[in-house]
């Protein structure tokens, strides 16, 4: 199946994502020093939520429309707020017809000291990124091959921030593409922050990859270090498309795994689909 960022705009793996995205860089917020935000398959950042490829899933009806709607508990709601609050920022008629894509997300929460880089080599997708972008003194879109830039544009020089690799997973070895990536930019920049997506379609590679992580990092010596989370929203089978999606957190903020767990119990119900949706949250094992 296609996992490109228009065909799932506004999706439950998008919600899940965005929502952990923006409690990252709320945290490295919260210094003065500078950080840095690279996104190495950052799509067109802004998605038309009545466009053909959205409208062929309309997974955002059951995704972010749902959440926008819910009631969250006083311990959650500042927690999700600062992401509704961006969502909403997109829509001031409303009516929810536009979804912000992680760079349009991660630029909403850059203060003037920090950057983003965000790489695109699709031409469609590059365009919309550049015209969403355009003239923006803190954020450049860059022409280069996500898995080419991930280890080339490490450490940046702010020495503080967050990688973001969320590829399309359309050829087979996307998964140890995945592993080997990451491992090289670890290798690099140990002391960033990671923040790696990938569908869960076959239980093999789900695992193979968060063991390969898990060891690339020490987390099995180093409780915290970081986080596994899958979140489903109905139960697999063979003809189903995206119902359940994950989520590797490497060097998370030490306040990430507590937030998760006021968060994700109360995203099961607006999310699951014919019933409540359920996760995991574990630290992941070498």
């Amino acid at each position: 199946m296609n996992y490109r960022h228009a065909f799932h705009a506004g999706g439950f793996a998008d919600v899940i994502k965005h929502i952990v995205l923006v409690r990252i860089l709320t945290y490295l917020q919260e210094k003065p020093a500078p950080f840095r935000v690279i996104d190495t398959h950052a799509g067109a950042g802004r998605y038309d939520l009545t466009s053909e490829e959205a409208r062929r899933g309309a997974e955002w009806l059951t995704g972010i429309a749902r959440v926008m709607q819910a009631r969250f508990s006083e311990t959650t709601l500042p927690l999700v707020a600062p992401y509704l609050d961006i969502v909403r920022a997109f829509n001031p008629q409303r009516d929810l017809t536009v979804y912000p894509g992680s760079p349009l997300i991660a630029r909403a929460l850059l203060r003037p000291q920090d950057r983003l880089t965000a790489c695109e080599v699709e031409p469609k997708a590059r365009k919309q990124l550049v015209d969403a972008l355009r003239r923006d003194t803190q954020a450049r879109v860059v022409d280069l091959d996500g898995w080419t830039a991930l280890p080339a544009f490490v450490p940046p020089k702010e020495r503080r921030g967050l990688v973001l690799i969320d590829p399309p997973y359309e050829r087979k070895d996307e998964f140890e593409r995945l592993a080997e990536g990451f491992t090289e930019a670890f290798a690099k920049w140990p002391t960033g922050s990671y923040l790696l997506w990938y569908p869960v379609k076959s239980r093999r590679a789900t695992d193979t990859l968060a063991r390969h992580v898990a060891r690339a990092v020490g987390s099995g010596a180093t409780p915290g270090k970081a986080l596994r989370l899958e979140f489903s929203v109905a139960p697999q089978t063979a003809e189903a498309g995206l119902i359940s999606a994950g989520l590797l957190i490497v060097n998370p903020p030490w306040t990430l795994a507590g937030e998760l767990k006021a968060i994700l119990p109360e995203l099961e119900k607006p999310l699951g689909q014919g019933g409540a949706g359920r996760f995991r949250l574990e630290t992941p094992k070498p």
